[in-house]
């Protein structure tokens, strides 16, 4: 009876107590959970980076791509190639260093074709025709060689013809301006790729609506890490926008607290991130590359430190990048059901 009191009270005290090392070492094994998905992971992880700032709570964040070893769930990140997309030292090239970046959008190539053939012309002969005008009234009508000064209040030729030619140059800029304008309105088609860039303080977070509504936290790397990557410091990031080249983007934009801009210089691209406020914008990448950019709006202490990175993939890869994130491409979902409710056909009975 003594026995069984003091095994009972002995049981009771355990209860309470934590588990001895030995205890731990002779309890079962506990079943081994359920392995969790990339984008569960990243909901529960949340994002730390470098700068030291957190990804909002209850975003997702992205398998850590860039550090994984290549080929990863399918996905391996691409090597940005030296001069295109990023900006060009003038140790590199002084001449590409001192104007536009090469362009990989349609929009940007008509308006660095713009630039090129009609402004730079244009603006270059008429300070050149001011500047001979300004010599010539100089040296022609100053008090030692005219010391009696002219009285003529009008001409009617020169004021036609410096009316009539102002006009004339207007109009030939503006055709292709407006042109310009109306190409950077144009509206995306119903299948475009939806992808959502929101700015916070002080990174970007891209939504991928069509693709299972996961978000990918994007943060700038610090030196040491973007030497080793083989980037250009300040512009790159751990995780990249990724998108597919070659087909149609609706980019939208929008912001947590303060005004925030999303400028990709590359792809003739930028747009306001209002908070409460939903821009849209249509983008089509022409071929694959790493494209770099930055926020281009004064949005307080750390603006300068949240540089945009968008990769741009072959169809099939960037199937593969959103299998990596746990999410999905649009119509899998309801193709999957109908699948496995389709009956199986019955074998054929030999009479």
């Amino acid at each position: 009876m003594k026995k069984a009191i003091l095994a009972a009270v002995a049981a009771g005290l355990a209860a309470f107590a934590p588990m001895s090392v030995v205890a731990q070492a002779a309890a079962p094994a506990a079943p081994a959970a359920p392995a969790t998905t990339a984008a569960e992971a990243g909901a529960v992880a949340g994002a730390q980076t470098a700068s030291g700032v957190e990804a909002l709570p209850g975003t997702k964040t992205p398998v850590e791509a860039a550090a994984a070893p290549a080929g990863e769930g399918g996905y391996t990140p691409m090597a940005p190639t030296k001069g295109k997309g990023m900006p060009t030292s003038y140790e590199d090239d002084p001449v590409k260093s001192m104007t536009f970046q090469d362009q990989y959008s349609d929009n940007g190539e008509y308006a660095l074709w713009m630039h090129d053939v009609i402004l730079l012309p244009v603006i270059t002969v008429i300070s050149l025709l001011v500047l001979g005008l300004l010599l010539y009234v100089v040296v022609r009508f100053n008090r030692r060689a005219n010391p009696v000064a002219s009285r003529t209040t009008h001409n009617t030729l020169i004021e036609v013809v410096w009316t009539i030619v102002p006009v004339i140059i207007l109009v030939i800029i503006a055709v292709p301006s407006i042109t310009l304008l109306a190409r950077q309105y144009e509206t995306p088609p119903a299948d475009a790729v939806t992808v959502k860039a929101t700015g916070y303080q002080w990174y970007w977070g891209y939504t991928y609506p069509d693709h299972g509504d996961f978000e990918v936290v994007s943060n700038m790397l610090d030196e040491a890490e973007a030497l080793k990557r083989g980037e250009p410091h300040q512009l790159a990031v751990d995780n990249r926008m990724v998108v597919p080249a070659g087909v149609p983007l609706r980019i939208q934009t929008t912001a947590d607290l303060v005004i925030h801009a999303f400028a990709v210089p590359s792809l003739w691209f930028k747009m306001d991130a209002v908070p409460g406020r939903l821009n849209e914008k249509l983008l089509t990448i022409k071929e694959p590359g790493v494209y770099y950019g930055q926020c281009s709006e004064l949005c307080g202490a750390r603006h300068g430190y949240m540089p945009i990175v968008v990769e741009a993939l072959p169809p099939a890869e960037f199937a593969a990048w959103v299998k990596a994130q746990g999410g999905s491409m649009p119509g899998e979902a309801e193709a999957a059901p109908a699948a496995a409710a389709a009956p199986a056909a019955a074998p054929a009975v030999a009479s």
